[in-house]
């Protein structure tokens, strides 16, 4: 078992030999009771899936990104 201190700002470090298990530098934070259970998420797409634009190919969204880029954000642009 390890301890690790919780900062100001809610941050932990999970120690280099608990990090090098988990296969992943991605996690899914969970609390079930009073404990924290953290799981490795090994496939990322489907943990990012809520932030993906629908219907839109990647060509569209990366001229959304240019667009943004170089107009930046306004209230048309709320589309997608």
């Amino acid at each position: 078992m390890f301890t690790a201190k919780i900062t100001s700002k809610g941050q932990i470090t999970i120690p280099a030999g608990l990090r090098k298990r988990l296969g992943s530098d991605l996690v899914e934070v969970d609390m079930v009771g009073n404990e924290i259970i953290i799981r490795p998420i090994r496939k990322p797409g489907g943990a990012l899936k809520k932030y993906a634009i629908k219907n839109k190919s990647i060509e569209e969204v990366m001229k959304m990104e240019e667009k943004v880029a170089k107009d930046g954000f306004s209230k048309e642009d709320d589309d997608y």
